[in-house]
């Protein structure tokens, strides 16, 4: 019986350890050759550009210019385990011909396959 104690002990100690990172935020190393966080990214300009869609048209209806962004590249990143893994990504997108730096949140739940853009801002860094 006591060989299946520290058996359990041990067991516990080992969960213990893995599951210490949970909750708090990882760097990703690499972002640039990832190629789940490039796509993330380009999600979240794509959904920032679809959920925008209605004052897009009505600024170019208007003769303003256009504001939708075009994906360049994921340049920062990192992830948190929550229920699911949350990324928080620092982008490079191009508006109106000129480059800027914008951060998202997206919730991404692999057992149910979604994805969703929780923040899409410009870079206060």
């Amino acid at each position: 019986m006591a060989k299946a104690e520290v058996v359990i002990v041990l067991s516990l100690l080992l969960v213990i350890t893995v599951v210490d990172g949970l909750g708090g935020r990882m760097r990703i190393n690499d972002v640039k050759n990832n190629k789940e966080v490039q796509e993330l990214g380009r999600f979240s300009v794509e959904e920032y550009n679809r959920r925008s869609q209605g004052r897009l048209r009505f600024s170019l209806a208007k003769g303003g210019p256009s504001t939708a962004l075009v994906f360049s590249q994921v340049v920062g990143a990192e992830k948190q385990v929550v229920a699911g893994i949350k990324y928080y990504l620092k982008i490079k997108a191009m508006q109106g011909g000129v480059t800027k730096t914008f951060e998202s949140v997206v919730l991404v739940k692999p057992w149910v396959q979604s994805k969703d853009l929780l923040n899409f801002s410009p870079s206060t860094h």
